[in-house]
Formats: structure tokens, C-alpha cells, sequence
């Protein structure tokens, strides 16, 4: 599913053609998502003006004059930039045509995303228990540590607690916790305090790397131009089972952790 990397790169993409832009028209083709689709949706944003698009954890947040319209992309959804008139494909669900001539299609085959629209995002229910964002002053070593004194889960449960640090995903909780050296089953209160400094580190240079590399397309993620995303070239342990690591060469090994799949390396993660 889009992860961190892969809803910042989204952001990125778009904004630039989108930001400042008066909504010439919304078309929604199909409106049951996840949960259905505001039937006011097009006839409160007709007219309006695009102030601002920003991202927390994994939702894109579009502020308009009278609110915010919250999108996720759920297990296999898509934002794109295309002509207005180009042909619908199968799963696009809904359009945003803005009055420069730009517009955007949310293509979602699964049908997990959202689009919905709040007065006040962050106190919306899918917003206000969110912790910290990983690149923020307040994201740090000490705060996993913190956390992790009053828990007994797997390490890599922890750091996938979006109320401990919003948007590290599956894929990326595994490339952290190889790059930091942490065996991902490990319990979380039995992690030093320098240890999770390391970790909190490179989790964030670990987004970092993922984002300038376009995301990861494993199935269905696409950057808004259509291109794919390039950081499965750089995955050195998720989807790698019982292949030779990079660094020790011993087999990465697969095990389940919180009903996801989990991959490490038994000679690099202790």
C-alpha cells in the first residue's frame, strides 16, 4: 500500500500544478470507497480556491476556504494528473478540474482509500490520535524510548503504531530496522536508549532516501506522472526471503510480526 514516501512523493508531484487553482469542476464517478463520498463534496468545492496541500502521516490534506477534504490512498490508490478529457480507466473514481486546465483522478481498484471533508482535520477521528511525524523536532530517540518503556510488543510493532510515529509503513519498518541493526521480533522495553537514538535516525533517512527515489512500486503505486517508484532497487531485506543479505550474505529470513510480513537478517540484526 502507499506508504509515507509514496503519499510525499504524490504531493509533491501535484501541488505544483494544482496549488492556487480555482475547482472548475467535481466529478465522482463512483462514491462508495471505504467509507462513501460526501454527496456535498462537488457542490462545496465548485468555485473554491486550493489554498494550501499538505500531508499528515499517510493522508493528503486539500484546504479550501470553507474546509479541508481529506484523501487516502488506501491499499492501491492513486493520485494522477491528466486531461480532462482523456478516457476514464476502470477504477478512476473521482476527478478535481481546475480552471488552469489541470486535472487530478483518484484511481483506486481495492476501493480502501477515502475522500472525505471536515471543517477541523486535526480533530477529525482519522487525524487526531496520529503521533508525531518523523521528520519533526519532536521525533527523536528518546521519544521511541519513552514509548517503549511502557510496552512489551516486538519492536517493529512499536514503530508501526501511528500513535508512536505517523506513516512508517510495513516496507519501511523493515528497511530501518536492518539499517539500524535491530532484530525486528526484539521487545520493544528491551531496546537501549543509544540504540533507539540510531533508530530513530535512520528511520527518518530511510523516508528520506525512498522519497528522492520516487517511493517503492511494488504492485500498484505510480508517482502522479505515471512513472513508477525506483526504491525497490534499493531494498536490501523486504521481499528478499532466503536471498543472500547484501552485507553478511547470510539468507534474509521471513517471519510474521503483528500479522505482517517481516523480513531481517539474522547475521546483521541482533
Amino acid at each position: 500500500m502507499p506508504e509515507l514516501p509514496e503519499v510525499e512523493t504524490t504531493l509533491r508531484g501535484i501541488k505544483p500544478w494544482i496549488c492556487g487553482h480555482i475547482v472548475q469542476q467535481v466529478q465522482i464517478h463512483n462514491r462508495h470507497l471505504r467509507w462513501p463520498v460526501p454527496d456535498s463534496l462537488a457542490k462545496i468545492l465548485t468555485g473554491q480556491r486550493l489554498q494550501e496541500l499538505r500531508r499528515r502521516g499517510k493522508y493528503l490534506l486539500f484546504d479550501f476556504p470553507p474546509g479541508t477534504m481529506l484523501v487516502h490512498l488506501g491499499m492501491s490508490g492513486s493520485l494522477r494528473l491528466t486531461e480532462s478529457t482523456a478516457p476514464l480507466r476502470k477504477h478512476d473514481h473521482l476527478q478535481w478540474t481546475f480552471e488552469n486546465g489541470s486535472s487530478l483522478r483518484l484511481e483506486d481498484p481495492r476501493r480502501f482509500g477515502c475522500v472525505l471533508f471536515t471543517t477541523d482535520p486535526f480533530s477529525h477521528p482519522l487525524l487526531k490520535s496520529l503521533g508525531p511525524e518523523p521528520f519533526s523536532s519532536t521525533f527523536n530517540g528518546n521519544w521511541l524510548y519513552q514509548q517503549a518503556a511502557r510496552r512489551r510488543v516486538a519492536v517493529k510493532i512499536l514503530i508501526m503504531d501511528h500513535r508512536v510515529v505517523t506513516g512508517v509503513g510495513n516496507i519501511y519498518a523493515c528497511e530501518a530496522l536492518f539499517n539500524a541493526g535491530i532484530d525486528p521480533r526484539r521487545p520493544c522495553n528491551r531496546i537501549s536508549e543509544q540504540r533507539y537514538q540510531r533508530l530513530a535516525m535512520v528511520i527518518c533517512s530511510t523516508l528520506e532516501q525512498a522519497i528522492r527515489a520516487g517511493g517503492t512500486t511494488l504492485r500498484d503505486f505510480h508517482q502522479a506522472d505515471g512513472r513508477p517508484g525506483y526504491f525497490t532497487q534499493l531494498l536490501q531485506v523486504y521481499g528478499r526471503n532466503q536471498q543472500a543479505c547484501l552485507c553478511c550474505e547470510q539468507p534474509i529470513r521471513q517471519v510474521v510480526i503483528g500479522q505482517r510480513s517481516s523480513y531481517y537478517c539474522p547475521g546483521c540484526q541482533k
